[in-house]
């Protein structure tokens, strides 16, 4: 039997952070009841796998098998093409200022340009990419990725947005993410690509 996902059904979004998990609800668009993987207790998982994909069906993986109902989870960051692919997976680790203390993306994007510049690097080619997992318990999984690419920017711009935005400005565009009108980046996010690629495989 192919694998689908009914309306209706009851979702782990497989997070601690209650932020994410109202995310992660907008982005099933209300088709389905969710309750977070902090809301059921579950334990959080560390995130030890080398690729987003890894990172988002580890955590998809063990929501799923703890809690008995199926579950999604997303792992996403920002790729630079002038420091070989970094942050990449560990795009969150770079905002850790102290053990503890709340993530500081001024800091992470200060980090970058810092990088950047002990490279010698003018490439400031970089994209975001999002992977999203749903795993049924004990049983498959389904994890697709989407990607968008663009140029790095600095200083950054613009106070939408979180994370890396202000200093990411996509193909075609001339605004930074931290400038652009939400609704015009979430039609164009790596996020609502790798959706739309989940959306074509389950929905």
């Amino acid at each position: 039997m192919a694998l689908e996902l009914r309306p209706g059904l009851k979702l782990v979004a497989a997070t601690h952070n209650p932020g994410k998990a109202v995310e992660i609800a907008e982005l099933l668009e209300g088709r389905f009841e969710t309750v977070s993987a902090g809301a059921l207790g579950l334990a959080e998982p560390e995130e030890t796998e080398a690729t987003f994909v890894g990172n988002a069906v580890l955590k998809a993986r063990t929501a799923a098998d703890a809690s008995g109902l199926i579950a999604i989870a997303d792992d996403s960051g920002l790729c630079v093409q002038g420091l070989g692919g970094e942050p990449g997976v560990l795009s969150a680790r770079w905002a850790e200022v102290a053990p503890g203390a709340p993530r500081d993306f001024v800091h992470a994007m200060a980090r970058v340009e810092a990088a950047l510049a002990e490279r010698n690097s003018s490439d400031h080619r970089a994209y975001f990419a999002c992977a999203l997992a749903v795993a049924w318990p004990k049983g498959p999984v389904v994890a697709v990725q989407g990607e968008v690419h663009g140029q790095l920017v600095f200083p950054g711009r613009g106070s939408r947005g979180f994370g890396y935005d202000p200093i990411f400005v996509a193909d075609g565009e001339s605004l930074t993410f931290g400038e652009m009108d939400p609704v015009r980046k979430n039609a164009i996010s790596h996020r609502a690509r790798a959706f739309e690629a989940l959306k074509a495989a389950l929905f």
